[in-house]
């Protein structure tokens, strides 16, 4: 589960939901050690994405970077206002994404640790739900 849920927070395109679905339906770990797992695996996944956005900013100056400078200051100015909120939806198919600007935008890491920590822990939680009301 730990591997799935780590994968599936990076920037490969990878799902958890069905491993996290099929161990709990199997019963063969208790409830609350699954979702542990899942989401430290999962939150572990944005950290590898922030860390790569915190890295490739210093290839900014380079032709290829996909960002102007101005594009950037902008982001930093939106981002600072509001944007850091959009981590609270890690969790959601584009969330990925978050985790890597909010490398790149510097957000402080406790902060970011703890939104994301939040988002991914409800996501696994909510499938918990959902999965013991569909399998009734």
């Amino acid at each position: 589960m730990f591997l799935a849920a780590f994968g599936a927070a990076t920037i490969l395109p990878f799902q958890s939901e069905v491993v996290f679905a099929g161990i709990q339906l199997a019963g063969s770990v208790p409830l609350g050690l699954l979702i542990l797992v899942a989401s430290v695996g999962n939150v572990l996944g944005a950290v590898v994405n922030y860390v790569l956005g915190r890295g490739i900013e210093r290839f900014q100056d380079r032709r290829w970077f996909p960002v102007s400078p101005a594009s950037l200051d902008r982001a930093r100015g939106w981002y600072g206002r509001w944007g850091v909120w959009t981590l609270l939806l890690s969790w959601a198919p584009l969330g990925d994404a978050f985790t890597v600007v909010a490398g790149v935008l510097r957000t402080p890491f406790w902060l970011f640790l703890l939104l994301v920590t939040i988002a991914k822990t409800g996501r696994y939680l909510f499938l918990a739900w959902a999965t013991a009301s569909i399998a009734g």
